[in-house]
């Protein structure tokens, strides 16, 4: 019973993984469009990006009950997201290098909480892999950004906006993925 319930919550907020999906997929395109812009504005972009990612992951995990509670590692990822994005608005004048280490913290963080979701969620969706995937994806962005710190700002903009197209596709899929669940959840009598 408490699967079915599970996979009824999941199938109704595939509504938010699509928006959190298209806000990675413009803020990606953006950034790919417009390769010069400066470091302030991407930091001010990639901060409204984290502050929206956490938001709606908030919303998620309070959608989502896991035996009455909201989820915990969607409530963490919220969290970290809000915390990064106001972090960054606030101090948009920070050196290059430490927005690269913030960022790739963020993503690691991010994807191993993705990962620890996605193992939970699997046990209520079979052969479901869209949200490990972006785990992954968020790990390796996290650790290409640690091993490359001395990247220029193009190559900066080019990576972010990469990982924010793929980040938002997979989402995109896991939310239509979801809301295709919606046909299988059993109806209350």
């Amino acid at each position: 019973m408490a699967t079915d319930m599970m996979h009824g919550q999941l199938a109704g907020s595939w509504k938010w993984f699509v928006i959190r999906g298209l806000v990675a997929l413009v803020f990606g395109t953006l950034a790919i469009a417009w390769p010069g812009l400066t470091l302030t504005v991407l930091i001010l972009m990639w901060g409204g990006f984290a502050l929206a990612d956490g938001v709606f992951c908030l919303v998620a995990a309070f959608q989502l009950r896991d035996g009455g509670r909201p989820m915990p590692p969607l409530i963490v990822m919220g969290l970290v997201g809000i915390a990064a994005g106001i972090a960054t608005l606030v101090w948009p004048g920070m050196a290059a290098l430490v927005l690269l280490w913030f960022i790739a913290v963020w993503a690691v963080i991010v994807g191993v909480l993705q990962l620890v979701a996605a193992v939970r969620f699997r046990r209520t969706i079979s052969n479901e892999l869209w949200l490990g995937l972006s785990g992954v994806l968020s790990i390796l962005f996290g650790v290409v950004l640690f091993a490359r710190p001395g990247a220029g700002a193009m190559a900066l903009v080019l990576v972010i906006g990469w990982f924010a197209v793929l980040f938002g596709i997979l989402h995109l899929m896991l939310g239509f993925r979801l809301k295709s669940l919606i046909r299988s959840v059993p109806r209350p009598a």
